[in-house]
């Protein structure tokens, strides 16, 4: 299995917290960054092969990633379009990097160790949910009917349960959704090389199965903005991972 972390984005929202270096290294706790955390915690669950995709400062994030020196093999791939286009082109830049199962997250994300177990032993292709917090206004929802998913973005609210971008996906479904990210970066519609990777996953999901592992009120969440920063360095200082 390998992981693949996306890490294209400008993280605007953050402000200065993110004027000097990518999102993903904002401090979450005493020496520990949000990129630190997700790569300590794949290499101490096995998952030693890991895809980054970069973006603005990119050779900041390298440079840093070699400095903490982890057992691990990353992969850095630029998106060189990372300012006019969404991450479903930072994927498309890395496709031929991801021929095995993969473990796909967004670089912002913090989670509880037991959820990213629990993501990486399951026997399908799962997505993290939560049935117990309330569903946000602007962030990922998953619509679940037959027990699998078959819609994710922000503008679901019936059926649906929130969601983040953390998926364990096995060859076979990930070869389907990577084939309509490839239609969608190809295609002579620019905005599509804009849109969340999950609307090429929503044309196809009645064929790409993938089911909710549902978290409930575990640590699993993006920081977006300093608010969500203070919150989640809030709850991982009751954490012991």
């Amino acid at each position: 299995m390998k992981a693949l972390i996306l890490n294209s984005g400008l993280g605007s929202r953050m402000g200065k917290l993110a004027s000097k270096h990518p999102k993903c290294m904002t401090e979450i706790a005493p020496g520990e960054t949000i990129i630190s955390r997700q790569l300590r915690l794949l290499s101490k669950n096995n998952i030693d092969k890991i895809v980054i995709t970069t973006g603005l400062f990119d050779n900041i994030l390298i440079a840093y990633c070699k400095s903490l020196e982890l057992p691990i093999d990353i992969e850095f791939i630029k998106n060189p379009l990372y300012r006019d286009t969404n991450y479903i082109y930072s994927i498309y830049c890395a496709r031929d990097h991801l021929s095995d199962d993969i473990l796909l997250m967004h670089g912002d994300l913090v989670f509880d160790e037991v959820v990213l177990q629990g993501i990486i032993a399951a026997k399908r292709s799962v997505m993290a949910v939560s049935s117990t917090l309330p569903l946000p206004q602007k962030d990922f929802k998953a619509v679940i009917n037959n027990d699998h998913i078959v819609s994710i973005g922000i503008d679901f609210f019936n059926s649906a349960v929130e969601a983040q971008a953390l998926y364990k996906l096995e060859r076979d479904t990930w070869n389907l959704w990577l084939e309509n990210i490839i239609a969608f970066c190809e295609s002579d519609d620019s905005q599509k090389r804009k849109c969340y990777a999950e609307a090429a996953f929503n044309e196809i999901s009645d064929k790409c199965l993938i089911y909710p592992y549902d978290c409930k009120d575990l640590l699993c969440s993006e920081i977006d903005d300093s608010n969500d920063l203070y919150i989640v360095s809030q709850k991982l200082s009751c954490l012991n991972n």
